[in-house]
């Protein structure tokens, strides 16, 4: 893919998570793929998705930058998001967050086969607990 239809193809994703529709991420990502270094099918992905769109019902991503090499791009995001549910062991309090995600992919066969997530955990939970 060249990086215009890489753009694309991540806008798209992007768009669709947060839609919050689930039910279209095999467009996006390979039946087994590798998250954050270990084996996973698209079904474990979604799972845990869905059981966090569950708790956080206002999740959002929105794009700072996105950066390409070949197959594989890397993108910086701000997550936000109010829990209404117990979450990562934290009872809600009505509290936002606000996040960095750096997120890094590569892509093929027009899907995602590996996917690193990497985020500040300790802050989240310090803003989720005040």
């Amino acid at each position: 893919m060249s990086e215009q239809d890489l753009r694309a193809f991540y806008l798209r994703y992007l768009d669709d998570m947060n839609a919050h529709r689930t039910d279209r991420m095999d467009e996006f990502i390979a039946d087994r793929t590798t998250l954050n270094g270990e084996p996973a099918t698209r079904d474990d992905l979604l799972a845990v998705q869905r059981a966090t769109v569950d708790a956080v019902p206002d999740l959002h991503w929105e794009l700072q930058e996105l950066l390409f090499d070949g197959d594989r791009l890397a993108a910086r995001l701000v997550n936000t998001g109010t829990p209404v549910k117990e979450w990562l062991g934290v009872t809600p309090t009505g509290s936002s967050f606000e996040i960095t995600e750096y997120a890094i992919y590569q892509v093929r066969d027009g899907r995602f086969v590996h996917m690193t997530a990497l985020h500040d955990a300790a802050g989240l939970r310090r803003q989720l607990t005040r």
